[in-house]
This record gives C-alpha cells, structure tokens and sequence, in this order.
C-alpha cells in the first residue's frame, strides 16, 4: 500500500471505501505542495479541482465589503476544501492560502464527480461534512452579530478547541494558536481587541498561554460562560 493510499484511508469521505477503490482513487489525483502564504485559490476564480491536505494547514477567507479579511476557517491534515465549486460547477466562494508549508492532493472535477457516480456511498459523508460546516457557519454568524467583543473571541477559541484541541490531563490545549491578526480576522475585530481579550482571560484564570500554545483550564466552565 502506498503512503498517499494510507492516507487517504483517513480522509472522512473515503474512509468506508474498500482498498482498491482507495489505491484507484491514490493513481487519480496528483501531488502539489505550497510553501507558507502560498496562493493556493483566489475567490470568485473558476473550480476545477478539489483538495486534500496530507501535510500543513490553510486558511480559508474571504474580504468584506470594507476590504478586511475575514477567515472563515482554519483546515489541517486529512481535511478538503473546494467542493462546493466541484458540486455546483460555480466559481469559487473563497480565497485559501496556505499557513504553512502545505503537501495538497488534488482531483480534477471531471473524475470527482465520477467517483461519486460509481461510488455513491461517498455522497453520505460528504453531505454530512457539509452540513457540520453549515451549522458552523451559523454558529459563527451568531457569534458576531449577537456576541460583544469577548464573546466574540471565546467562541474562536472555542471554535479552534473543538477542532484542533487536544485534552491533556483534563485541560483542553491548543498547541499551535494563530496569529494574533488571524484570530481578529476569525472574530470580527481587531488585534488589539485580541491581545487586550486573552489578557483578561489568563488573568482570570480560564486561560493559559504559553508561547504559541493556548490551554483553556475548566473547558466545561468557559463553554458555558461563552458556548
């Protein structure tokens, strides 16, 4: 089995399929990969790919109507992007860049959509990943229209622990936090905002920084202050 195989074995959507299906999939798609801040789709260009992480992270945003940034989601190892544009033959809904160095396996729309026809038992858990991003999207709008500032920045923080959190002698840690200009593109506000925010936090004892790693010290606790 090859290493592309392996890992396509833990890619949601496949994860049911048999093993030649998967090594059929593997010798279907290519190999890319992107150095950090690497343009990897702009908004609104034409979509003619799909794409899975091996390697790295990317972050997904689009630009207000006052021309700010603001990122949608952050995505790592054995996630994908790019299928809305596949499903639906439209432009694409966001720009991607990547984050750090970033390994990309990627399938041409023409032989996505001709997995999904021969192998529509795909088409279950790529509707449940999509509907897991709409109810995330909600939650997010929620978030910035009905939340003040701090709310705001607890649900990022709460957003990246559900999605990147690893609990550790029951404290939920992040170990990798974006920037501080990132977080503020998440959460609708600013840097400032930011730093001003998980200072007031750590000193209140719900939070630990240390360095780039974020713990969140009673997670039951602070899910229920800002959930």
């Amino acid at each position: 089995m090859s290493e592309l195989s392996e890992f396509l074995k833990y890619v949601p959507i496949f994860s049911q399929l048999p093993q030649d299906t998967i090594d059929m999939i593997a010798k279907i798609g290519s190999i890319k990969t992107f150095s950090k801040e690497s343009v990897i789709l702009m908004e609104d260009e034409d979509g003619s790919a799909m794409f899975f992480i091996v390697s790295g992270k990317v972050k997904v945003s689009r630009i207000s109507s006052d021309g700010k940034e603001v990122i949608l989601t952050a995505l790592g190892k054995s996630d994908f992007f790019g299928e809305m544009s596949i499903l639906d033959g439209l432009s694409r809904s966001a720009t991607v860049v990547a984050i750090e160095d970033s390994e990309l396996f990627i399938i041409q729309r023409n032989h996505f959509l001709d997995l999904i026809t021969k192998h529509p038992e795909i088409s279950i858990p790529l509707l449940q990943e999509l509907t897991g991003r709409l109810r995330n999207a909600d939650m997010r709008i929620k978030s910035l229209s009905l939340k003040d500032a701090e709310g705001k920045v607890a649900a990022v923080i709460l957003q990246l622990a559900d999605t990147e959190g690893v609990v550790r002698k029951g404290i939920v840690e992040i170990d990798k936090l974006p920037l501080q200009q990132d977080l503020a593109n998440m959460a609708g506000t600013s840097r400032e905002t930011i730093s001003r925010t998980l200072h007031a936090f750590a000193k209140k004892e719900l939070i630990e920084i240390d360095g780039s790693k974020l713990r969140i010290l009673d997670y039951e606790k602070f899910q229920s202050m800002f959930g």
